[in-house]
């Protein structure tokens, strides 16, 4: 049963280096408040404090690993339009990343920032206000077409579409594991 928790959960993990769900904190919102109108200001405040929880992991991980580090988390031609970014881009380079939707790299820019040591008295209020206005765009949309999201969700062509997009998304985070799993090994030496 989605409850109010599962909007912060699913957003903490969201912006963490191992769950792939694009939309999917977006769809929980708009889903939950279609539901239930009387909490609509609950639950994007919910997925933005989930957000910045998962964030601040991420950003640790990131300041952990530092500029020497993060090859082996990011691939090497992503990293450099990151790093280009974040030291280039001021207040707007933490704003847009956190208002766009996939496939924007969010999780790859937050580590990024982490490990270019950003200041965090900057970066999180300024990710969770971004974070706060894009989960309540998807409020405001539940609150206009909530009936008509909860009928079209009752679809079973739209069941079938969330069946089969949760078992890509179980996929893609088992393969996002695996690929963490191995990049974080230390080679070891040829004898």
């Amino acid at each position: 049963m989605l409850t109010w928790w599962s909007a912060f959960l699913l957003s903490a993990l969201d912006v963490s280096m191992v769950l792939f769900m694009p939309f999917g904190v977006d769809a929980l919102v708009i889903y939950l408040i279609a539901r239930d109108h009387r909490f609509f200001w609950l639950y994007p405040l919910l997925a933005a404090a989930g957000s910045v929880a998962g964030a601040s992991v991420t950003f640790w991980i990131g300041r952990k690993a530092g500029e020497v580090g993060l090859p082996r988390l990011i691939p090497k031609e992503r990293l450099e339009r990151l790093r280009a970014r974040v030291q280039r881009g001021g207040a707007a380079a933490v704003a847009t990343p956190a208002l766009l939707p996939p496939p924007f790299p969010l999780t790859p820019f937050v580590l990024t920032c982490g490990a270019l040591k950003v200041n965090p008295w900057w970066f999180f209020p300024t990710f969770a206000l971004m974070r706060l206005i894009r989960f309540s765009l998807g409020a405001a949309l539940a609150l206009l077409y909530g009936p008509d999201i909860l009928r079209l969700m009752e679809s079973q062509a739209v069941q079938l579409g969330i069946a089969a997009f949760l078992a890509m998304a179980a996929a893609g985070t088992l393969v996002a594991a695996v690929v963490l799993w191995r990049k974080t090994q230390t080679p070891t030496a040829s004898a």
